[in-house]
């Protein structure tokens, strides 16, 4: 059960992630050849949020290996 709900967890989180690199191509796309510093400061805050979903997937993966190790276990 638990396994199940950080599975869902996990995948909605690859969702979040995959709008998140949507949203970052179609900035690069419509401010191509910007030099504004708001444009960068977009950029490097959507890479920061991907890097956190990535790190919150791998913490749940992780939280998951080290449960089923416990069941294994018992």
């Amino acid at each position: 059960m638990a396994n199940e709900k950080c599975t869902a967890g996990v995948a909605a989180l690859q969702q979040a992630a995959q709008a998140l690199e949507e949203a970052q191509q179609i900035l690069g796309q419509v401010t191509s050849g910007s030099t504004q510093p708001e444009v960068t400061q977009a950029n490097s805050m959507l890479a920061e949020a991907l890097q956190g979903i990535n790190g919150q997937q791998n913490t749940i993966q992780a939280a998951v290996s080290s449960a089923e190790s416990y069941a294994a276990r018992l």
